[in-house]
C-alpha cells in the first residue's frame, strides 16, 4: 500500500518531537530527511525508513545502553540513576505522585562488541539494576514497539543496512572501495602536502556507473558518510554547556558499515535513539567525542537531536579513573558486602550532584522530585568509602530492627560454616545482632564478616599482594607469635565478662587492650601502619576494618546470645590455633624484618644546619642549593595559610572508622571576643592508636581550606603530616614547643608580608587547585624537616620538626 505524502510527514515527524517542554529547550527544531515526493514517486526503501521510525513514543524518553562486558560498575549505575530518576519525574502529577504516563526508561543492550559481549554479562547487569530498583519500562526482556533491544538481534532486521542504503540514495553516504593500503598512500600523500588527512578518497564523488563497476567485479567494500564540506556541529549539553566542533576539518568521512556489513557503533547508537524516540541522552564525558558523528547522523536523516548531558568521571581517592584497584566498584560487590540499593542510590545521586543545599541523605520518592539536570557539576567526583559507610548508616538507622533482620540473616547465610544450621534459630540469633551491630558500629552488615568469620588464610601463600609483602618486609613473625604466645598464657587481655561491651573511652576492656598494644609495640619499635597492620592481621585476618577492641567485644557479645551455636562465631582460641598454623607456613626468610640499609652519617658541619628544634633563627642557607626555588613556576607558597595550632580535644568518628575528630586551637576568637576552636577531620586513625594521645599537641593546620563534611562532620581545614614513599608511616609536623598559637609560618627567603604575601581566600585556593600544585614541593629533609624547594618550614621560635625523613609533606 503506497503512503500518501501526509502519512509519511506525520511518521517521519514522530521521531521523538513529542516531548515534554522541559527537555526540549536546547534542541534543534527538526529538519526533513529527504524533500517529499507524490504519492507515486514515493520509493519502497523511502517507505521502509519512514516506517523505522514511525512507531508511537511517550514523552520523554531516556535510555540506559550499557555493553554486556563485564559488571555494572558505580559508573554505569550513577549513568543508569539519572536516566531513571529524570524519566520518574515525567511521570509525577502535580501533587507529585506517580502518574499513569507512557513508560520513559528504556534498557538497550549495545553488544556489537562480539567479542567481549556475553550473556553472562548481560544477566549480571539486569540483575545489579533490579537490586537497585531501577527497573525499566522497555528492554530485552519484554516485548514493545521498539523491539529488539540488543544491537546484535537489530543487526538481524537489517535496520541499519535499510538506513545505510537510503543514505546513500539522498546523497548523505557512498560506498567506499578503498583497500586499506590505498587509504594509508592516500594519507602520506596528505601529510607530504600539507592537506586535512581526513578520509575523504575518490569514491566520494564517484559515478553510477564507476560503483556498479566495483560492486560487478567484486570488489569489497564500506559504508562512508558523507561529512558535508565545512560543517559545524554545535550542541548545548545540559552539564558542559556549549560544545562545538569542525566536522569537515576534524574526522572526514567516517565509516558507518564495515566491509562485513558490520554497523558500527556510532551508526548504531544514532539510528536507535532515533528509531526509540530517544529525548534526552545522559551519559559519561567519555562519550562526548562520539556525539559529533551521531549528531551528523541524526542531522542527515532529520531526526531531532536529543538534549545531551555528559557527566564526569568518578575518580578513585588517589584522584585517577576508578577501577578495580581501588577496592570494590562493582554493584554486584557492593550487594555482597551488604550495602542497602537505597543507600547506593542516595550515595550515587550525590557522585557530581546536589540539590543546593546542604542534605545529603534522600529517600528514592524525595531524589525523584530534586534531581535536575543543571545541579550536576562539570568536575569529576572522588568514590570515598567512608561516605558510602556513613550514607549507609544514616539509611540503616531510619529502618526497623525488623526490616534490617533480613540483611543481616542473608549476609551471616554466606559466612557461617556450619552444617545444618537450623534457620529459624540463625535467624532469631540475627535479629539480636542486627540490634546491637546497629547501635555500635557505622557498617553493621559488612562489619559482621569480621566478627563473626576469622580471614586469615590457612597458608602463606594464599594471602593477597598488600598482606603478603607487609608479612615480608614487616614484624608480622615477631608481633603475631607474641600476641599467640600472651594469649596462650594468658596475658592477651579478652572481653570474657558478659555485660562488658565497648564503650568509647570508659570502657575497661578497650584501656586494658590499648595498654597492652602500647607495651607491645615499645618491645618491637614499631608504630603507625608498621605496627597495626600486623595486629589486625593476626586477629581479624585482614588489615582493615573497625577498631579491635569493638570486633573482639563483639565477638564476645555473639557468643553469649541465645541460639550462639547457630552463629558459629570464631571464638579466639579457634583463631589463635589457625594462627599459629599459619605461622607454621612463612618461610624462615620472612620470620624477620629487612634491615634497611643505613644512612649515610651526617658530616659535622651539616648536623649544625640541621636546627634544633628550639632554634631562635632560621637556620643558615649557605652552601644550601635554591635550584629548587629557581626552577619552581607553580602557585605562591604564600598562596597558603599555614598555622601553628594546639589540639583540645580528639576523639573517634562515630561513622567513620579510618578518622579522628579534632578540636584545634588556632588562636581565633568570635564576634564575642570568645576563644573559638576549628573542627578538623584527620585521616590519622590508622597510625595513632589512641586519640587521647594527641591532645595537647602543637600542630600545623592548612587553615585557608574551605569547610566541607567528612562523613557527616564538619571539617574546616587540615593537619599537615609528614609520610614516607610507601605511605605506611604518617606522623604529625611539630612546630618548636615555644611556637605562639595561631602564628603563621614562613619560608626563608620568601617575603611573608605585604600584599604579596597575603594567603588566598578559601574558595578561589579550591576552585584554581592551588594545594594540589603545590604539593609535590613540599618533603621533608634527610633530617625530617618540612621543607618547600629546599626550604625549611619556621615558625618565631625556630624550625619545624618530623620523625620522618626523606619523606612528604601532606
Amino acid at each position: 500500500m503506497k503512503l500518501s505524502n501526509k502519512s509519511i510527514l506525520l511518521m517521519i515527524l514522530c521521531l521523538g518531537a513529542r516531548r515534554a517542554a522541559a527537555f526540549t529547550s536546547h534542541t534543534p527544531k527538526f529538519t526533513r530527511a529527504f524533500q517529499l515526493k507524490s504519492t507515486a514517486e514515493t520509493t519502497e526503501l523511502e517507505q521502509k525508513v519512514a516506517k523505522l521510525f514511525s512507531k508511537e513514543k511517550g514523552s520523554p524518553r531516556l535510555r540506559f545502553a550499557p555493553s554486556p562486558t563485564g559488571s555494572l560498575h558505580v559508573g554505569g549505575a550513577r549513568t543508569a540513576l539519572y536516566n531513571w530518576l529524570l524519566a520518574q519525574q515525567a511521570k509525577l502529577d502535580e501533587e507529585g505522585n506517580i502518574a499513569g504516563k507512557p513508560p520513559g526508561f528504556v534498557l538497550r543492550v549495545e553488544d556489537t562488541d562480539v567479542a567481549r559481549s556475553t550473556k553472562e554479562s548481560e544477566a549480571s547487569v539486569m540483575a545489579d539494576l533490579k537490586w537497585l530498583g531501577l527497573n525499566w519500562e522497555e528492554g530485552p526482556d519484554m516485548e514493545s514497539d521498539c523491539a529488539p533491544y540488543r544491537q546484535s538481534e537489530r543487526m538481524n532486521t537489517g535496520m541499519y543496512e535499510t538506513i545505510a542504503d537510503y543514505l546513500i540514495e539522498n546523497d548523505k553516504a557512498y560506498k567506499c572501495f578503498c583497500t586499506p593500503e590505498e587509504l594509508e598512500e592516500l594519507k602520506a600523500i596528505q601529510e607530504r602536502e600539507g592537506a586535512s588527512t581526513r578520509s575523504a578518497g575518490p569514491w566520494r564523488n564517484a559515478s553510477p556507473e564507476q560503483v556498479e563497476q566495483a560492486l560487478a567485479e567484486g570488489k569489497p567494500h564500506t559504508v562512508r558518510f558523507k561529512t558535508p564540506d565545512g560543517s559545524r556541529v554545535i550542541i548545548e549539553d545540559a552539564v558542559r554547556g556549549t560544545v562545538a566542533w569542525d566536522a569537515s576539518g576534524t574526522i572526514g568521512d567516517f565509516i558507518l558499515l564495515r566491509s562485513s556489513g558490520m554497523p558500527v557503533y556510532n551508526f548504531c547508537v544514532a539510528v536507535d535513539d532515533a528509531n526509540m524516540g530517544i529525548s534526552t541522552v545522559i551519559r559519561a564525558e567519555e562519550h562526548l567525542t562520539n556525539t559529533l558523528r551521531q549528531v551528523l547522523i541524526l542531522d542527515a536523516l532529520g531526526a531531532p537531536r536529543p538534549q545531551y548531558a555528559h557527566c564526569s568521571l568518578i575518580l578513585g581517592q588517589d584522584k585517577q579513573k576508578l577501577s578495580k584497584r581501588h577496592g570494590a566498584t562493582s554493584c554486584t560487590q557492593f550487594k555482597e558486602d551488604g550495602y542497602l540499593p537505597d543507600a547506593m542510590i542516595n550515595y550515587l545521586s550525590l557522585l557530581g550532584w546536589n540539590d543546593g543545599t546542604s542534605n545529603e541523605i534522600f529517600t528514592r520518592d524525595e531524589l525523584i522530585e530534586c534531581f535536575t539536570l543543571d545541579r550536576v557539576v562539570k568536575s569529576p567526583a572522588v568514590f570515598d568509602m567512608d561516605k558510602l559507610n556513613w550514607v549507609n548508616a544514616q539509611h540503616l538507622k531510619k529502618m526497623s530492627i525488623e526490616e534490617t533482620t533480613p540483611f543481616v540473616s542473608e549476609f551471616m547465610e554466606k559466612i557461617v560454616t556450619k552444617k545444618d544450621v537450623n534457620v529459624e534459630k540463625m535467624t532469631e540469633a540475627a535479629t539480636i545482632l542486627a540490634k546491637k551491630f546497629m547501635e555500635t558500629t557505622v557498617a553493621p552488615v559488612t562489619n559482621m564478616r569480621e566478627v563473626l568469620d576469622y580471614q586469615l588464610p590457612a597458608h602463606f601463600d594464599q594471602l593477597d599482594e598488600e598482606s603478603k609483602t607487609m608479612v615480608e618486609k614487616g614484624h608480622f613473625y615477631q608481633i603475631a607469635s607474641q600476641i599467640l604466645k600472651d594469649f596462650n598464657e594468658g596475658a592477651f587481655p579478652s572481653p570474657t565478662d558478659l555485660g562488658i561491651f565497648y564503650e568509647e573511652k570508659t570502657n575497661e576492656y578497650n584501656q586494658a587492650y590499648q595498654q597492652y598494644m602500647k607495651s607491645v609495640s615499645k618491645v618491637y619499635k614499631t608504630k603507625g601502619q608498621l605496627f597495626y597492620h600486623p595486629v589486625r592481621l593476626a586477629l581479624t585476618g585482614v588489615m582493615s576494618g573497625q577498631e579491635i577492641p569493638k570486633q573482639l567485644s563483639m565477638m564476645n557479645f555473639a557468643k553469649n546470645i541465645e541460639f550462639s551455636d547457630e552463629v558459629a562465631v570464631k571464638q579466639m582460641e579457634e583463631r589463635m590455633q589457625m594462627l599459629s598454623a599459619f605461622l607454621d607456613t612463612i618461610p624462615a626468610e620472612f620470620k624477620e624484618p629487612k634491615q634497611e640499609e643505613p644512612k649515610e652519617a651526617a658530616k659535622p658541619a651539616e648536623t649544625a644546619t640541621a636546627a634544633p628544634v628550639a632554634a631562635t633563627a632560621a637556620p643558615t642557607t649557605e652552601g644550601q642549593s635554591s635550584s629548587g626555588l629557581e626552577s619552581y613556576d607553580g602557585p605562591a607558597i604564600t598562596s597558603l595559610d599555614i598555622r601553628v595550632g594546639e589540639i583540645k580535644e580528639c576523639w573517634n568518628h562515630e561513622e567513620a572508622d579510618r578518622l579522628f575528630c579534632e578540636s584545634v586551637d588556632l588562636g581565633e576568637v568570635d564576634d564575642e571576643g570568645k576563644p573559638k576552636l576549628r573542627s578538623i577531620a584527620s585521616g590519622l586513625r590508622e597510625f595513632y592508636e589512641n586519640p587521647e594521645d594527641l591532645v595537647g599537641r602543637k600542630v600545623l593546620v592548612l587553615a585557608n581550606l574551605k569547610e566541607r563534611k567528612l562523613v557527616g562532620f564538619p571539617s574546616h581545614g587540615m593537619l599537615l603530616c609528614a609520610s614516607n614513599e610507601e605511605h605506611t608511616e604518617v606522623q604529625l609536623i611539630s612546630p618548636p614547643v615555644d611556637a605562639k598559637i595561631g602564628e603563621r609560618i614562613t619560608i626563608p627567603s620568601i617575603d611573608f608580608e605585604g600584599e604579596s604575601g597575603t594567603p588566598m581566600k578559601e574558595n578561589p585556593l579550591q576552585k584554581k587547585k592551588v594545594l594540589e600544585k603545590i604539593l609535590p614541593f613540599l618533603t621533608t629533609s634527610k633530617y625530617g624537616v618540612p621543607e618547600f624547594c629546599g626550604l625549611p618550614f619556621m615558625t618565631s621560635a625556630g624550625v619545624c620538626t618530623s620523625s620522618i625523613n626523606d619523606g612528604t609533606v601532606g
